[in-house]
């Protein structure tokens, strides 16, 4: 790794440092407001392809300047340390994840199509980006002293609109009467073994048939009718 940075800084001197010779906005030039939220994206999107790649350990710092064309001190701006970037970038994929979520289901008024549309979008965000998953699992391994892992603090704080969502079909009779809060708890654990599962397996199985399975089991259950009412007679002898 050392001798890939010296050299990328070999090649930079040779080049006359030309990659440093940025045109900056004149006096009455105003500056891109826009910018440093671009520049910042630019770095996170980088930074999550080599974490991925190369581990957390594996990847320098100069690594993603390298992959930039900018000077390491750029990085800096933006990011104090290389913990707190890969901590940027795993933030990214919650944040990034719930944007597409929300803009699958903006336009579905069906409270439980809304489910059905998040639930496939949620497997599709992580097939199409398995060095998201991968940002996920470093974290754990890299980063055990913190008490709560990125992915359950977003949640956490999600999760009330989907509570919001259950309590209405509840009132609506439309799905029986429980704790909300068992509801996101099962499905959200279902979900997320799923997309773990997919990727540590390297499972190939259509989305479509895993968002049907997950549904199927989650709309209607393992039992039929017969046998529901069979236990609940069962039960209330065994009560009695």
């Amino acid at each position: 790794m050392a001798i890939k940075t010296k050299r990328a800084t070999g090649e930079r001197a040779a080049r006359g440092g030309a990659r440093e010779n940025v045109t900056r906005p004149g006096p009455g030039r105003p500056r891109d407001p826009e910018l440093p939220a671009r520049r910042r994206e630019e770095i996170i999107e980088v930074a999550t392809r080599l974490f991925a790649r190369d581990g957390f350990a594996g990847t320098d710092l100069q690594d993603v300047a390298d992959e930039l064309g900018v000077g390491k001190g750029t990085l800096y701006r933006y990011f104090p340390s290389k913990g707190a970037l890969f901590q940027g970038a795993v933030d990214h994929v919650m944040i990034t994840m719930r944007r597409a979520i929300d803009a699958a289901i903006q336009a579905v008024d069906d409270p439980l199509e809304k489910i059905e549309v998040a639930i496939r979008r949620y497997l599709k965000f992580f097939h199409d980006h398995p060095e998201n998953v991968e940002l996920l699992i470093q974290e754990r391994s890299e980063f055990r002293e913190r008490k709560k892992p990125t992915y359950f603090t977003h949640r956490e704080a999600n999760v009330a609109r989907w509570h919001e969502l259950y309590r209405g079909l509840i009132r609506d009779g439309r799905v029986r009467e429980m704790p909300v809060e068992r509801i996101t708890d099962v499905l959200g654990d279902l979900i997320y073994g799923t997309m773990f599962t997919n990727y540590i397996a390297g499972r190939q199985r259509s989305l479509v048939n895993q968002a049907e399975g997950i549904l199927d089991l989650a709309f209607n259950g393992l039992l039929t009718d017969r046998e529901r009412k069979r236990r609940a007679s069962a039960r209330g002898e065994n009560e009695a």
